[in-house]
Formats: C-alpha cells, sequence, structure tokens
C-alpha cells in the first residue's frame, strides 16, 4: 500500500473514531434526562431533575426468620424482595434453626435455605446468628461452608462491616476480630457511608459485648447500624447515628402489628449523596403484578 494510500485509511479511521465518540457523547449527554417535545412554561410536570444519581442504589435487609419460625414467612419475603430488584440484599443472622442439630441435619438446614433464597438472583450477604454460630458444630459447619464468619466488602464507595457477635462467647465480639475491623477501618477512612450489620442489638446490654470498641473506631464517620434477634422493631439514636433492630421475616412472634414493633417486614436502603433513605415494607403491602387477573377476577368471590 503507497503511502498516501495509508494516510487515506488511517484519516476515515480517525473520522470514524470521532463520529462514534460523538454519537456516544450525545447518548451520554441524553442518559439519564426526559426528553419531551413540549415546551413550557407552563407544562404539566413540576421538573424535569430526575432523582436517578448514577452514584445512587439500594439494596434490601431480610430480617431473621429463628427461633419457631413460621413457615412460608421467610420465602415470601425473599419472593417479594426480588421483585423489588435492589442491588444486593443483607441480613442479620439466625438463618437457619440450628442449635443442637448434628452435621446431617446442619448441612439439610443449610441446603434449604439455599433453595429458599434461590429466587434472588443478585447477591445475598450472609450474618452470623446465634442459631447459625452459636455452638463448636454450628461454627464449624459455617466455616466450612461459607468460610469467615466476619468480613466488610464496599460498594460505590460505602463500607459495609457485617460482625460475628457469636465470635467469642454468646455474645462477644473478641479481640481478634475487632483487631480485623480496627485494619479495615484504617484502610477505609473517609468512604461515603459506613453501614454496620450484626444479629445481636449488642448496644442494648449493659455490657456490650465488646462493640463499644467498634463504636470508638467508627468515630465521626457518617454510619447506621442494622441487627435482629429480638424480633422487636426499635429504632435508637445513639452516638448522633441510627441504630436500628429489625422485627422478623417469618422469625417467632405474636405478629401483634407496627405499635408492639411485631411485624414480617423488608427493609429497603437506598444510598444517596446526603446519606441513606430507609423504608420498612410490610410483607403484605408488597403485591405481585399478578395478585388480581382477568381470570381471577371472573371466579366468584369466596
Amino acid at each position: 500500500m503507497s503511502r498516501v494510500a495509508r494516510r487515506r485509511v488511517i484519516s476515515e479511521r480517525v473520522v470514524t473514531v470521532c463520529v462514534l465518540l460523538g454519537a456516544l457523547a450525545g447518548c451520554a449527554a441524553q442518559r439519564g434526562r426526559i426528553e419531551t417535545a413540549v415546551k413550557g412554561p407552563p407544562t404539566p410536570w413540576t421538573q424535569l431533575r430526575v432523582a436517578d444519581d448514577p452514584d445512587d442504589f439500594h439494596f434490601a435487609v431480610i430480617p431473621d426468620r429463628g427461633g419457631g419460625e413460621r413457615p412460608g414467612v421467610f420465602g415470601d419475603a425473599v419472593r417479594k424482595t426480588a421483585l423489588l430488584r435492589p442491588a444486593f440484599v443483607m441480613s442479620v443472622g439466625d438463618l437457619i434453626q440450628g442449635y443442637d442439630a448434628d452435621a446431617a441435619e446442619l448441612d439439610r438446614q443449610w441446603d434449604e435455605f439455599a433453595g429458599l433464597i434461590e429466587p434472588l438472583d443478585m447477591p445475598f450477604f450472609r450474618v452470623a446468628g446465634n442459631h447459625d454460630v452459636e455452638r463448636p458444630p454450628q461454627a464449624a459447619k459455617w466455616k466450612e461452608r461459607f468460610g469467615p464468619s466476619y468480613y466488610s466488602f464496599t460498594y460505590r464507595g460505602v463500607l459495609f462491616l457485617c460482625l460475628d457477635t457469636q465470635a467469642a462467647g454468646a455474645p462477644r465480639l473478641g479481640d481478634e476480630q475487632i483487631g480485623y475491623f480496627a485494619d479495615v477501618l484504617k484502610r477505609h477512612r473517609r468512604p461515603r457511608w459506613t453501614f454496620v450489620f450484626m444479629h445481636w442489638p449488642v448496644w442494648r446490654r449493659e455490657d456490650p459485648a465488646g462493640f463499644e470498641r467498634i463504636e470508638a473506631l467508627l468515630g465521626e464517620r457518617p454510619y447506621t447500624v442494622f441487627a435482629g434477634h429480638g424480633h422487636e422493631y426499635l429504632l435508637a439514636t445513639r452516638n448522633g447515628r441510627q441504630y436500628i433492630q429489625l422485627a422478623t421475616a417469618g422469625g417467632a412472634s405474636d405478629v401483634a402489628g407496627v405499635k408492639a414493633g411485631h411485624f414480617d417486614h423488608i427493609t429497603s436502603v437506598t444510598m444517596t449523596a446526603d446519606g441513606p433513605r430507609i423504608a420498612n415494607l410490610t410483607l403484605d403491602g408488597i403485591l405481585p403484578v399478578d395478585v388480581r387477573t382477568a381470570e381471577s377476577a371472573a371466579k366468584p368471590q369466596q
């Protein structure tokens, strides 16, 4: 190929790349915007700035099912969580009944739980509860199947801490775990936000089981704490932060209602530039698209 021909090919390729980049820039300019041919004012809408910041995301938290499960409720919570399409799903422990079960029975229970969360096509993060890891056979089975019982991860600049409140007794965090999270917090000094998940709401105990050391490490950073265990919803403010004890998703409960804090629910958390927006969704308030169909409507009502 002659030098002139090579230059022509290179020039054509550059033009093609520029056209493609221009098209992509145009698409990027339109992405996240509402486009309309209607000119105003006046207009039939309030504004066109949508609540869709690319750094925003939402995740769900499903409360525990331990201490005498009411069959079918947790599975219902999982299916309805899947309908909400969160980025991922968190838990607060007591995922199985555990305790005196032998190794084979523990495997059966964990296999059953795997089936329950199968409708979720997004990540599910396990948090260890007393029903899951309190006794040595349970702890050994957890380690065999899932590895560490406490860990951390980040997503879009947000730090997530998953504690094991049974790691050194009932309940107790222990020096090893506290040392681990001290290192994590040292490496992540300025996340957008920090979320702490655990099973026991140890801040409510006279002896907070070592959690006071975690609080000292959290310092002045913005954070929110979630726990389960009590099967009774309760929001508290501590250190100027929100500490939330969730109710249940099928765990032992008289289901006396919202005023008593005894209800089955999913917690939805949307992370925004101004911090998390948290909403509790009761299971009977989340209805699938086929809640009433033409066929079912035509049938005689019972």
